[in-house]
């Protein structure tokens, strides 16, 4: 019993961090899942720190996130150690339905990810940068629901620079390039981890999975993905979510209108890169169609005689 009030019942994931628990709220009478936040004996004090400041971080950063696609916290304890309550999702993470039963079709993997972007553009709109998308972080409700989870290395985009150590924590096969060159952290980096996790589901590893994590990062900043086998129209997205290049990749709203299609098993539609330099020309080429269009009715009238 924490707290006097939930009472652990089963475990039901486990991670660095510590422990996940199927528990019941004998208050509320309802089930939840309580985060156990373990810290190894040997890790130093400084380290001890860390891990409840992060577990902190966790808590307030989803206690203000209100979205069917973002797992609720519902509160934060302190015994000997730290408590993360949250709502029960029964689940699997999408890892482990990648592991049990293969990669997914293009279709499923693209409802996959239209829930991971709901989610998504709701933590930027409220200025929060998760910085830790992957599989592990992906729950695949048995409802077919897709909630994001674990914001423990969570970032407010108005938060000043980051700790040397903080730059790099995460899953390399899901850290975006920049991140690696120079600690960015922007919404287009959770957008290049959500193109790594996607092509993950449909083809069945990461776009830069090597044997070390030395040989991974060293792919990551200096190679093209992996070939794609399985991914079909899913394709030309991943590969410009996975441009090296933040600023050349698609907006969120570009990529749900390349998702929709998919999901329900139609063809999309060629999308145009949304690009400025793309968009000046496009703004010429029109202002010099009207001219000449306005030049030739000009011609047409001198040579009726009505200027004459």
């Amino acid at each position: 019993m924490i707290a006097g009030r939930y009472r652990l019942r089963q475990a039901i994931g486990s991670g660095g961090m510590g422990q996940v628990w199927l528990a019941a709220d004998d208050m509320l009478g309802r089930d939840v899942a309580v985060k156990e936040v373990l810290s190894p004996d040997w890790l130093p004090a400084d380290g001890q720190f860390d891990r409840v400041r992060r577990t902190l971080r966790e808590a307030r950063t989803g206690a203000c996130l209100n979205h069917p696609n973002v797992v609720q916290i519902h509160d934060i304890l302190h015994t000997d150690r730290p408590w993360i309550v949250m709502e029960y999702v029964p689940s699997r993470s999408l890892y482990d339905v990648i592991v049990a039963d293969g990669p997914l079709t293009p279709a499923h993997t693209a409802r996959v990810g239209l829930g991971m972007l709901a989610g998504l553009r709701a933590a930027h709109r409220a200025g929060v940068i998760h910085r830790d998308v992957k599989p592990q972080n992906v729950l695949i409700g048995h409802d077919g629901r897709v909630v994001l989870t674990d914001f423990g290395l969570a970032v407010h985009a108005g938060d000043g620079p980051m700790a040397p150590g903080d730059v790099l924590i995460g899953s390399p096969q899901y850290i975006a390039p920049e991140r690696v060159r120079d600690g960015a952290s922007t919404p287009a980096t959770d957008l290049w981890s959500l193109g790594a996790t996607l092509y993950a589901a449909v083809e069945g590893r990461a776009p830069y999975q090597r044997p070390t994590t030395a040989g991974t990062l060293a792919a990551l900043t200096a190679e093209p993905p992996d070939p794609m086998r399985r991914a079909g129209p899913l394709a030309p997205v991943l590969e410009r979510l996975l441009d090296r290049d933040p600023a050349r990749r698609p907006a969120a709203g570009e990529v749900e209108r390349w998702l929709l299609p998919i999901a329900s098993g139609q063809q999309p539609r060629a999308a145009a890169p949304d690009d400025p330099v793309l968009r000046r020309l496009t703004r010429i080429q029109l202002a010099v169609a009207g001219f000449v269009l306005v030049a030739t009715a000009v011609a047409a009238l001198f040579a009726s005689g009505q200027f004459a």
